[in-house]
């Protein structure tokens, strides 16, 4: 599965009232591993940026003013992102910016007609409901550091998001053991002759205790969903 994990800035907050991308960001998964793909691209806006959203990310008009138009990165940026599952915090407010990009530059789709969304904001509420779960607030949530992130900045907040959505989903959550064997031909499991004579080795108690600490680890980055502490709950259950 091929993902992209996407973020924007803008020079304000709505599109409808003539406001644009001035920056887009995207960062490349595939089955769930980062590929070191990245999407990055200042845009030279129609509109001026507002001091609030300034405030936000920092950029400047006379930053932007030798930057290209949106509709000269359009077909590059399409490229990138087509045919892969999109993953944006609060993805309406992105997509409603993008396919009026689209609109005003006479392309003939829209984002859903090539890339299904997945909104990380919406998960994050499901997981997570009646706390905060904006970008910050995760990361402080699942251990992840953002101390380098003093602005928004497209690249750098689609770069954290990854991070973030994949302790939200919950990590590694295929091992595949046993599942490819010879090559990538479906395999069982074969048994070994003589296996009830094998000896049994008892954990040490420092060893014993590195491992509790590694899945209280796990317990922090999976938001409380590290099933091996919580195997004796399943089974009374």
């Amino acid at each position: 599965m091929r993902q992209v994990v996407l973020d924007t800035e803008t020079t304000g907050l709505e599109p409808s009232e003539g406001h644009n991308i001035i920056e887009i960001g995207c960062v490349e998964m595939f089955n769930r591993r980062l590929t070191g793909r990245t999407y990055h691209q200042y845009i030279k806006p129609d509109h001026a940026i507002d001091a609030g959203a300034m405030q936000v990310h920092g950029i400047t008009n006379e930053f932007l003013a030798d930057k290209p138009k949106f509709h000269e990165i359009m077909d590059e940026f399409v490229e990138f992102i087509r045919g892969a599952e999109l993953i944006i915090h609060n993805a309406a407010f992105d997509i409603g910016f993008i396919d009026t990009e689209f609109e005003r530059n006479n392309f003939p789709e829209r984002v859903k007609h090539f890339c299904p969304v997945t909104d990380s904001l919406l998960l994050a509420r499901k997981r997570h409901p009646g706390q905060k779960n904006n970008l910050d607030a995760l990361c402080n949530r699942y251990g992840i550091n953002n101390a380098h992130r003093e602005l928004h900045g497209a690249l750098l907040d689609s770069e954290i998001l990854a991070d973030v959505y994949l302790a939200l989903t919950g990590g590694q959550t295929n091992l595949s053991l046993g599942a490819e064997l010879d090559g990538g031909e479906e395999g069982g499991i074969t048994r070994i002759s003589g296996a009830d004579d094998l000896p049994v080795i008892h954990l040490s108690e420092q060893e014993l205790k590195l491992h509790t600490d590694f899945l209280q680890m796990l317990e922090k980055k999976t938001g409380g969903e590290c099933q091996w502490l919580h195997s004796d709950e399943v089974a009374d259950s």
